[in-house]
This record gives C-alpha cells, sequence and structure tokens, in this order.
C-alpha cells in the first residue's frame, strides 16, 4: 500500500488549554498467555490467555488519558485485518486515533508469556508498525499538540526510522517537546545503540527502563547509566520496576522516586503507564520528580491486571 497524506488533525486544541499530547507509534494485538508453571518442551503447558489491544505508543496515549490529559491522540499503522476494533478501543479509552489502514501488513502482533513471577516474555511480528512512513506524516499534526511522544519501535525499520527522524524535525521548529521511548533493548542491541542515540538526538526527554538504559550507554549501574544518557538529552527517566525512578539532567542525578508497593499480575505495559502519567504531569506544568511520582503510581496500578492498558 503505498503511502498516502498525513491524517486529517481535525479541528486545533484552543489556546486556553494545555495542549494535546500527540503519540507517534504502534499499535499492537497483544495474546497474552499467563502459565502458573514452566513452559514445557514439547508438550501442552496449561495458561489463561486473552486477546487484547495494546502497543507501547497506544498504551502510552491511553495512560496519559487516565491520569488526566485533556487531549491524547496516537499516529500509527495498523493492518485492515483489526483497524475497526483497535479505532474503537482506543475511543473508548478516549484516545483519539489517527490510524493509517494498511492492506499490505497486518496489524503488529505481540504474545506475551507471563510466568508466575508476572514478568514477561515477548514474541513480535512488527507488521504494519514499521510501515509507518514519511508519507503518513503531516506538520499539521502539531496542530494545538504541546507536547509529542515517540514510541521507539519506530526506530527499528528504516521507513519508520526517517519518519520519527521528520517528526523530531518538524516538532523542534515548531518549538514543540519530544519524548522518545527506547522501547526494546533487544531491539536497540541489535540496531546499536550510537545509531539509536544519532536517530534520537533532539529529543527532550529519554525514558529508557534500567536494560535499556544499560544497552545505550554500557553502564550496569542505572543511575551511572541515566547521568550518561543526559549529556545527550535534556532530561532522563530510568524506570526500575518495583525500585522506582531515577531523573538525571546535565550529567548528574536529579532525584531518585519510590514506587508504591503492589502485588504484580502482569508486568506488560507497566513501563507504558510511567510514560503516559509522566507526560500527563508535565503537560500541566508538573516538574520532573513530581511527574516521575506519578508515573510511579501509574506503573504500580498497572502491574495489578493483564494486560498493558488501564
Amino acid at each position: 500500500m503505498e503511502p498516502g497524506p498525513g491524517p486529517d488533525p481535525g479541528p486545533a486544541t484552543g489556546s486556553g488549554g494545555p495542549g494535546a499530547l500527540l503519540v507517534v507509534g504502534d499499535v499492537v494485538t497483544d495474546v497474552v498467555a499467563r502459565h502458573r508453571t514452566p513452559l514445557a518442551p514439547a508438550t501442552d503447558t496449561a495458561a489463561e490467555i486473552r486477546t487484547l489491544p495494546g502497543g507501547a505508543g497506544a498504551n502510552v496515549a491511553c495512560w496519559a488519558v487516565r491520569s488526566g490529559c485533556p487531549e491524547a491522540r496516537l499516529l500509527a499503522r495498523v493492518g485492515t485485518d483489526s483497524a475497526v476494533w483497535h479505532d474503537l478501543e482506543l475511543r473508548r479509552a478516549g484516545v483519539r486515533p489517527l490510524l493509517v489502514p494498511d492492506r499490505e501488513a497486518p496489524t503488529a502482533t505481540v504474545i506475551a508469556l507471563v510466568g508466575a513471577d508476572a514478568e514477561r516474555t515477548f514474541l513480535t511480528d512488527s507488521g504494519a508498525a514499521l510501515r509507518l512512513s514519511p508519507g503518513d506524516w503531516s506538520p499539521r499534526l502539531l496542530d494545538g499538540v504541546a507536547r509529542v511522544h515517540l514510541s521507539g519501535y519506530l526506530f527499528f525499520g528504516d521507513r519508520s526510522r526517517e519518519t520519527a527522524g521528520r517528526v523530531l524535525r518538524d516538532a523542534a521548529a515548531a518549538g514543540v517537546p519530544v519524548s522518545v521511548d527506547p522501547a526494546s533493548a533487544g531491539f536497540l542491541s541489535e540496531l546499536g545503540a550510537e545509531a539509536f542515540l544519532a536517530a534520537a538526538a533532539g529529543a527532550e526527554c529519554l525514558l529508557p527502563n534500567a536494560d535499556e538504559a544499560r544497552t545505550l550507554t554500557g553502564h550496569a549501574d542505572p543511575a551511572t547509566a541515566a547521568a550518561a544518557l543526559s549529556t545527550r538529552f535534556p532530561l532522563v527517566a530510568v524506570t526500575l520496576g518495583a525500585d522506582g525512578a531515577i531523573l538525571a539532567a546535565d550529567g548528574r542525578v536529579t532525584a531518585r522516586v519510590p514506587a508504591p508497593a503492589a502485588r504484580p499480575v502482569d508486568t506488560t505495559g507497566a513501563g507504558d503507564a510511567f510514560t503516559g502519567a509522566f507526560l500527563a504531569a508535565r503537560l500541566t506544568g508538573t516538574a520532573p520528580a513530581g511527574a516521575a511520582e506519578a508515573g510511579c503510581r501509574a506503573g504500580a496500578r498497572a502491574v495489578t491486571s493483564v494486560g498493558g492498558r488501564p
């Protein structure tokens, strides 16, 4: 399917509000399989299996709305196989979908294997997600937007990485800050840390988890990694799961934020919940430490239910 013009952003947000959050990223069909016993090779393992709407970008937008963001929009490419379902689920969550249908590739699909410890392992078919093309983007999509967030999965495909670069350049020209979630330590290793960092240059905020921060810097200690990354990005927030988050700026750690206690069921989407709540708070002018506290609260809520959405 050849890319057409970017989706119509519709009327701009009124100047009286804080402005919208525009997420550019991925919509995914999640197949979540929770198994209480270790996987048994070459035979059956009992599991509870659910098919749910997901995707890092989509989850961030949904959590932003849940956390008080007045308007969240999502630009993503989806297969025609499930475009209507995903559009409906996003609208139900209060997100304004700007979905580009793709007739040649199915919607991205992730199989999440969740063990008794609530940790998850992903099997990922990126499908249409990495086919988001420069032709799907338009600077008009920045109308009424106060912040842009880029899902890091876009950086792992040539076409979608070019699109992410255009978003960064156009947002910079419009004076709109951009945040980036590196998304996947495994995919970062394949692409290369320096290639990712160069492609994400110009972002105002980087939001890696501890594994991603280690992969990007080579530093085993998350605080050291956060400080190193903050020499390249004005603000860095490294999530540590149950241990909260670390903030860094200007080459030094500026805050350590604890996470509320939670009894985890499924850790899928906990980082997306942090990001959505963090960005919603930043939109209202909350300082980074306060935004990280909001993010940690959302992450703690996220792990108590199955799937990545609120």
